[in-house]
């Protein structure tokens, strides 16, 4: 037999042996009616136990005031009396105040410590100083460190101008 006319003897279009459109449309609305159905089952499930539940609580002392409060509203006053670390309410709010407050002690003069004496300095401003001055470093080893007084007694000599202005530099021959 050739192929030829094995294909005059095919039917054409699809198999009529696989799901039709009304077995998969049947199917789907199966599941949807069972998740309906399921839902109010857990539903009913949950109601039951809950009424259950309070039928069965003990009875509250008469001496004890029966007040309806919510748990989750918390007041202001309550929040300082629990310890840290604290839950934040809004993160958002909360981490742009930390980040305000932080630039402003990094972009501004003041006290960090009155009694010793130690002050707080712009970072800008702190930067500009150790370019110019630069860190300070230890003495090698072997050497001992210069006096503070030959070191001042030098500086006063270098920027003393006094003289200068008086007497004109001479210029080096070319």
């Amino acid at each position: 037999m050739t192929e030829d006319t094995k294909n005059e003897h095919a039917e054409e279009g699809f198999e009529r042996q696989d799901l039709t459109a009304t077995a998969v449309f049947g199917f789907l609305l199966s599941l949807a009616l069972g998740g309906v159905i399921v839902y109010f089952v857990i539903w009913g499930v949950y109601h039951f136990m809950d009424a259950r539940q309070r039928e069965h609580q003990p009875e509250l002392s008469p001496l004890v005031k029966q007040v309806e409060t919510d748990t989750r509203i918390v007041s202001p006053d309550e929040i300082k009396k629990f310890p840290q670390p604290r839950l934040e309410r809004n993160e958002r709010t909360e981490i742009k105040d930390f980040r305000l407050k932080e630039e402003q002690l990094l972009n501004s003069y003041g006290w960090v410590d009155e009694k010793a004496e130690v002050v707080r300095i712009p970072i800008e401003r702190a930067m500009q100083l150790v370019a110019q001055r630069g860190l300070p470093t230890t003495p090698k080893a072997g050497t001992a460190p210069p006096s503070e007084v030959g070191v001042v007694t030098q500086a006063a000599k270098r920027s003393d101008t006094s003289g200068e202005s008086s007497q004109p530099k001479s210029q080096p021959p070319k």
